[in-house]
């Protein structure tokens, strides 16, 4: 069947635009327009001389304020977005890197909404909010642009399910190899041999810390042995394989966790910060 291929300088910009990673769509597009928008907000903050001073009730204060609502509820609908596919100036890549640009934005435009001025109420509660989904989101930006890449060099061509099944084919030969041994150090094997690599919880996978690891136990101890025969030097050299083999599978659920975890803050953080909105909204008109 014959294929159609394209040359010459359109061919160049849609190659360059399939592979354009979502911070560079569009040569930064939407990070000029997020960086127009910051700046036109700043003047417009510094330029006017609203009294009593400059904040949120102010008409620049209003200003700032309805622009900054705006942005947060149609930012929290990349969620929503994500579920239609469509292309062109509308792709998923142009919305999440307007969703992150413009996000961004909103430090700018929020803080001049405040007019610098905090503190113990809902008002500020919905500042904070805001400042750690977009915290949260910068962790996932960075998370995205630079895990992948090292979640594939730690594979080596394995998926995860290959992983474990390189682990209890090791298992099925230490099982078998341990047989011989006296009862010490057949304990310990069948101690490394019941050792979960799955039940270790989140924090204990993101700092990547098993200092209780039964593995590297029973390699200590098989080598505190002294004389070793041939039966125990093969476990050895087994269970040092297996510890290999958990390394490996460690650091990619390690780095799929740090890929994932953000989410768990910034997803919950920005419904909260939907529900102190409008709380804010609600009192300022009351109040108004």
């Amino acid at each position: 069947m014959a294929t159609r291929t394209t040359t010459g300088p359109v061919a160049g910009r849609e190659y360059r635009s399939d592979h354009e990673g979502f911070l560079r769509h569009r040569h930064f597009r939407w990070l000029k327009i997020a960086t127009l928008l910051s700046v036109i907000c700043i003047a417009a903050y510094f330029l006017t001389d609203p009294r009593p001073r400059p904040g949120g009730g102010t008409w620049i204060g209003y200003t700032l304020g309805t622009i900054g609502a705006l942005l947060i509820v149609w930012l929290s609908l990349l969620g929503i977005r994500k579920r239609a596919i469509t292309e062109g100036r509308w792709s998923l890549k142009a919305w999440t890197s307007a969703h992150v640009y413009l996000g961004l934005s909103l430090i700018v435009v929020a803080t001049l909404h405040t007019g610098f001025q905090l503190g113990w109420n809902v008002h500020t509660l919905a500042y904070a909010l805001m400042m750690l989904v977009i915290l949260s989101g910068m962790f996932g930006i960075w998370a995205y642009a630079t895990l992948p890449s090292a979640l594939s060099s730690n594979r080596e061509q394995m998926t995860q399910g290959q992983m474990i099944d390189a682990i209890r084919a090791l298992d099925r030969q230490l099982d078998e190899a341990a047989q011989p041994l006296a009862r010490g150090p057949s304990d310990l094997v069948l101690e490394a041999l019941g050792e979960d690599p799955f039940a270790p919880g989140l924090w204990r996978r993101l700092s990547g810390n098993y200092r209780n690891c039964a593995t590297q136990k029973a390699i200590e101890g098989l080598a505190r042995l002294g004389d070793q025969d041939a039966a125990v030097e093969r476990v050895e050299k087994l269970l040092v394989r297996r510890k290999a083999h958990l390394e490996r599978l460690r650091r990619h659920m390690r780095l799929k966790s740090m890929l994932e975890v953000w989410l768990y803050v910034h997803v919950p953080a920005t419904m909260a910060l939907l529900a102190a909105l409008t709380a804010h909204i609600v009192s300022v008109f009351y109040y108004w």
